[in-house]
């Protein structure tokens, strides 16, 4: 039994690299797109393969999703909400305070990072 346990311990082992390697090589789709462009001119037909590198997606904020920083655009978290009364935000209720993504205002909950509701331009 304890030859069995080493043996199957030691094929693990080696197994192990093999399945990492191509899942940690795979390059990030969301950062290249290729694009083909084809020109047809007089006499001639021109072809260019461009790759264009893209930076992060931002995103359109939804309730109930679970609101991740690293995509948020321009991310602040307030602190006084009472100064920007003018914009519409309110007082947050227990667990939830709010954030701002580019040019909205996200109500997040502290412990799980769910949103709560989104006042969508309220930047603008």
């Amino acid at each position: 039994m304890k030859k069995f346990v080493m043996a199957a311990l030691a094929a693990s082992f080696a197994v192990t690299p093999m399945i990492a390697a191509p899942a940690s090589a795979a390059p990030d789709r969301h950062d290249q797109r290729h694009t083909t462009v084809v020109r047809h001119e007089p006499g001639r037909t021109v072809v260019v393969n461009r790759t264009v590198n893209r930076g992060p997606q931002y995103r359109n904020w939804r309730r109930g999703e679970r609101f991740d920083y690293r995509q948020a655009r321009n991310y602040q978290q307030i602190n006084d909400w009472r100064g920007y009364r003018g914009r519409h935000l309110y007082a947050p209720p227990r667990g939830y305070h709010w954030v701002r993504s580019g040019n909205d205002a996200v109500l997040v909950a502290g412990a799980g990072g769910v949103i709560g509701a989104v006042l969508a331009g309220a930047f603008n």
